[in-house]
Parts: structure tokens; sequence; C-alpha cells
């Protein structure tokens, strides 16, 4: 008998000394931050592995109280719809799965106010970084392609969360460790499980197997835009993460091996073929037969190809590819900007987002235009559409703006003037084109906030659109739109992106083989901002008139001059005159045709070399 309670005194003592008594850490950075309608109270995720959520406590009438408990997935508590003035001061824990309590953090204080530009920026990237980080795919670390797709990943918004991992680094959202074994992750899975074609992802993979998700009947294999969207954001990561220790050592070794491994060259079709193509299957092969030509978001694509330092493909195919059309080059005076590519209207705005996050176009063209002032000038014809408002939808103004591809009431669309549009906004549009027009994305920012806050502002962020005319506002967050808001905004703060991505050697070898050049002309927003020195003077009077007015203008040289009225959808509507003038003074009168309405419309002077445009106001 002494001999068996010896035994179970023995097993009793083995079993007790196995329970887990050792708190977990005290949650890390722990930050309160007050806006306007909302106070954010956040942390640095803890990496136990026993750990079970947070304990969030809250200071009333000088005493601690436990408010409420936050589960592990998160490492935030959003307090919503306060009003201005309100104050909270607040504590973290972190609990364990046997019950142990860390001790608390350090207390924070957080009040609503009236705020700033920059705590809007701030607010923005912070809330919208959540969508990369907390709802990434708890096996891959690959971005989801919606908040509600469950296990499918995509690998072009991936690519845009990846430049957001380095926002979160930067911004201090998360730590560079954790930021780097997240990037780990994400990279020993496309790297050992995910299927690839020829070097190229899918559109889809599913987050547990990297078996791929067919995006469509045919759409079944490599998808080179994706993936050269991923590539995008890891060659800015290899730039980023630029220190000796084995961790990052690792990152860039991963990264090396799937940029060496992708094969541009396969996906022109034939050793002969000008252009690239998007789609592969092993199972339809080139059945898809999409050719990359522009203007469009698929730039990147070529810049990526001929920069390849193992399947290469020729930098004549820049031209005669992916420039190709004879729409490309397409010199348009819309709603009073030159649009130089493209569209006359100038097609969805994700065109002058998804190539640009990491390829800066400032200060460079090459023999068409300066990108970037073709996209800052598509930018403000998207918006001076919304204001001019031809198909009449509610809402359209100059603070509600903003075309694109989203959600709609309907499904989804690549929504853009004129030709596609329903109503539908989104918040990606304006806000993505920061670097372009940031007066008036940060004007829209705050609009967005403070009037439709309740309907359109979540966990993630801005929500993915919305349409007056329906009184419908998405639940939906996606990858491809949440990713140009934080990267772009960043870009128009500190340029990181950009830096990043341009510093890679083979993007600059790129650029030099394509024919860029340098090119400093001024990025300010001006009426007259293709004034030249061949005209001095382009004018009317009098300016609103009705009946007639006259046209004065000056030249320099002796030229042909070209005299054309342009309505505000880029339309001419009359040449009123096409000769020879000498230098100096010249007047013409016009008398408007009795179908011209009142509206805005644009003279618009042209010589061989140069163009002046006016703004006029016809009133009948």
């Amino acid at each position: 008998m002494k001999i068996l309670i010896f035994a179970f005194l023995i097993a009793f003592s083995s079993i007790y000394s196995q329970v887990d008594t050792i708190p977990p850490a005290t949650p890390r950075n722990v930050q309160a931050f007050g806006y306007e309608k909302h106070i954010d109270l956040v942390w640095w995720d803890n990496e136990e592995p026993d750990l079970a959520g947070y304990k969030v406590y809250r200071k009333m009438n000088n005493q601690w109280y436990y408010w409420t408990t936050v589960s592990k997935e998160k490492s935030y508590l959003i307090l919503s719809n306060l009003p201005l003035n309100y104050s909270l001061t607040l504590k973290v824990s972190a609990i364990d799965q046997s019950g142990n309590e860390s001790p608390l953090s350090d207390s924070v204080v957080a009040t609503t106010h009236i705020m700033s530009d920059e705590e809007f920026l701030d607010m923005v990237q912070r809330a919208t970084f959540r969508y990369f980080w907390d709802l990434a795919h708890p096996n891959c670390g690959l971005a989801r392609e919606r908040n509600n797709s469950g296990d499918v990943v995509t690998i072009g918004g991936s690519g845009f969360g990846v430049m957001a991992l380095i926002v979160g680094i930067e911004r201090n959202f998360i730590s560079r460790v954790s930021g780097a074994k997240r990037l780990l992750k994400i990279l020993n899975f496309l790297t050992n499980t995910a299927q690839r074609f020829h070097g190229a992802f899918p559109h889809w993979l599913n987050g547990w197997t990297g078996q791929v998700i067919p995006f469509s009947q045919y759409d079944d294999g490599g998808d080179l835009v994706e993936t050269s969207f991923l590539l995008q954001g890891l060659l800015a990561a290899r730039q980023y993460f630029n220190r000796n220790d084995s961790l990052e050592i690792e990152i860039r070794n991963k990264i090396n091996h799937i940029w060496q491994t992708v094969e541009f060259s396969w996906y022109r079709r034939s050793p002969y073929s000008t252009y690239l193509y998007w789609h592969w299957s092993p199972n339809y092969g080139w059945a898809m037969n999409f050719k990359l030509m522009g203007w469009n978001e698929t730039m990147i694509c070529y810049l990526l190809g001929i920069a390849s330092p193992t399947y290469s493909i020729p930098a004549s195919t820049y031209y005669q590819g992916w420039a190709s059309s004879p729409s490309y080059f397409n010199e348009r005076i819309t709603y009073g900007y030159k649009l130089f590519v493209g569209q006359n209207l100038g097609g969805p705005l994700f065109f002058t987002h998804y190539s640009f996050l990491g390829f800066d176009p400032r200060n460079k063209k090459d023999n068409y235009c300066n990108y970037f002032i073709h996209n800052r000038n598509q930018t403000l014809v998207n918006r001076a559409y919304c204001i001019n408002n031809p198909k009449r939808f509610a809402g359209y103004d100059s603070l509600n703006w903003g075309i694109t591809a989203s959600d709609n009431p309907w499904g989804y669309s690549a929504h853009e003037p004129l030709v596609n549009d329903n109503g539908t906004l989104a918040p990606t549009a304006a806000l993505s084109s920061m670097p372009y027009t940031p007066n008036e994305s940060i004007a829209t920012l705050k609009h967005f906030y403070r009037n439709y806050y309740s309907q359109l502002w979540g966990t993630y962020g801005f929500k993915d659109a919305f349409n007056l005319s329906q009184n419908w506002f998405a639940n939906s967050y996606l990858a491809i739109d949440q990713g140009p808001i934080i990267v772009m905004i960043e870009n128009y703060r500190t340029g990181l992106l950009w830096n990043l991505f341009m510093s890679n050697p083979e993007i600059q070898n790129a650029l030099n083989m394509i024919g860029f050049v340098p090119d400093s002309t001024q990025t300010s927003v001006e009426e007259n901002e293709i004034i030249n020195n061949q005209f001095s003077t382009l004018r009317n009077y009098p300016n609103p008139f009705n009946n007639e007015t006259e046209i004065e203008f000056e030249i320099n040289f002796a030229s042909n001059v070209k005299i054309s009225i342009y309505d505000l959808i880029g339309r001419e509507v009359e040449v009123i005159s096409n000769e020879f003038y000498n230098p100096g003074k010249h007047r013409i009168k016009w008398q408007p045709k009795s179908n011209l309405s009142s509206s805005i419309y644009f003279i618009v002077a042209n010589t061989p070399k140069n163009k002046l445009l006016h703004k006029i106001i016809l009133l009948r």
C-alpha cells in the first residue's frame, strides 16, 4: 500500500510540475490614437505559441477596470462613433492558454480631436496595413483576394502587400524582425509549395496547398501580370532587407531565386514575337491569347522582362509590343488637361497605379511622354469628368470622385469615365493618386471620413466602393485596391517604395536599354502647363460670351497655326482657323454654331511644335 501511495505522489508531482505557470510577455509598443470619430488602441503582436489573447483595461474614477478581451489574431481595438474631445486611458496585458496573465503595459491616453493632414494619412495607412498583416492567410502569409475569400490568396495583391510590410516597419506598425519573419514565411511558401508555370505564378492560389485556383475556365496556369506585380514588391523588399544577419540574407537569396526563375522569354509565345502574353495554361496552352499592349496596367511586365537577368526579352519589345497600338500615342486635350497616351478620357485610374507602385515615373520620359505628368493629368481628367457628371449620377462632385475597377451594387467591374460608368466611386482611385494630385486626394480623403464614416470606414480602412445613386456602400475590401492606397500614400510622403524599387541595378539598366532619358518638366498643375515660348498670348474677349467672341493670339515665329474649339470631354467641335501666320498679334472672331449649348469650352492653338489652351465660357 505504501508503495502505491508513493508511486501516486511521484506521478502527481510529475504532472503538477508540467503545469504552465509562466505568464506571457507584456505587449510591446502599446499606443492609442485619437481621431475625429474613433480611437485606435494598437500594440505589437506577442509571439508566444500558447498565446490566447489580450485583455484591455480602462481607467475610470482613478481606478483600473477590466474592460474587454481581444483575440490572439488581433493586435488592436477600435472604438467607433465617438464624439469630439472624448478621452480614454487604457492598458493592455497578454494571456496564455493556461490562464496566466502578463503584467499590464504602461498606460496610454487618446482623445478625439480635429485632425491634421498628417494624422489623416497616418490613420489611413495604419488601418489599411491591417488588411495585409492581420487578415493575411495564416498558413502562407499571402494576402487574401478579399476580406471574405477564405483560403483564396492573390499573387498580385500579395506583391502590393509585401510593399505594405515595408511601410508597416517604417511607420512602426510592426517591428523589423516581425516583418522580416512574415516575408520569409511568404517566400518559403512561394518557393517550396506554390504552383508555378514556367516560373510564373497563377492569379489565385489555395493558401494551404499552393495549388492553382482557376480565375476562369482557361486561366488555370501562369499569369504574367500578377507575377509582375508580385516581383515589383519583392524587388523593393530585396533592397530594403539589406542587413547581413541570417534572416535578411535568406530573404534576399529567396527573392533572387524567384526573380531569376520567372521565364519572361517563354511568355513571348515564340522567339520571334514582339509581344508578351498574359496567360499560359498547361491544359489550354495559349488559348487566352491576350497580348500585353498599352496603355493599361501592364507596363511593369515589359520593364521587368527587359530587366530579367536570366530570361530577358529584347528591349525592342517595349515599343514594338507594349506601345505598338496605333492609339497608344494619342495626344488630346481633355477637360483642359493633356493626355499623351491611351484613351481620350484616360481609362480606369488603376492604369496610373499598379505599374507605378515601385516604378517611379518622375523626371524621366520615353519616346512618348513623362508618365508622371500623364498620370497626373489622367487623374485630373477623371476628377473633372466627375465634376461635369455627364450621366448625372448622385453625388459626383469635386470631392466625390474616383472611377476605377472595384465592386459595385451588381458585382465587380473595371469602371472608367463615360465608357463604363454606373455611378460607382472607389476610395482607392482618389487615395492611390495622392502622389499625382495631393491637394485633391487629401481633400477627398477627409470628405470620405467626415461625411461617410459609418458607411465607408471599417477595420481595414476605407471599404471598397460606394454608389450614391443606388444608396449602396460596399462591405468588402480587396487586396488589389487596398495595396495601392498604403503604398502610394507612402510614395507621396517619402518616396520610399519608389526609391527602393528604382535602386535595383537591373531596373536602371532596363530603362537605359529602352531609351528613357532624364526629363525636368515641371510637375506642378497649372491650366497653361503646355505653354512654351513660341506663343506669347492666347485669350478672348468677352469671356463669358453668348453670340460672338474675339480670339487673340500672339506668336514669336512665323508658323502654321491651327485654332480649334474642344468640349469638356476632349472632342474637337470646330476648327476656326488653320493657316500660316507671321510673327505678331492676330485676332479672329468666332460665332459658335447654334447646336453648341452653354458650357465650358477650350480654345486650343496648335503649331507643328507646340500647343496652348485657354478656357472659355459660352452662355446661351
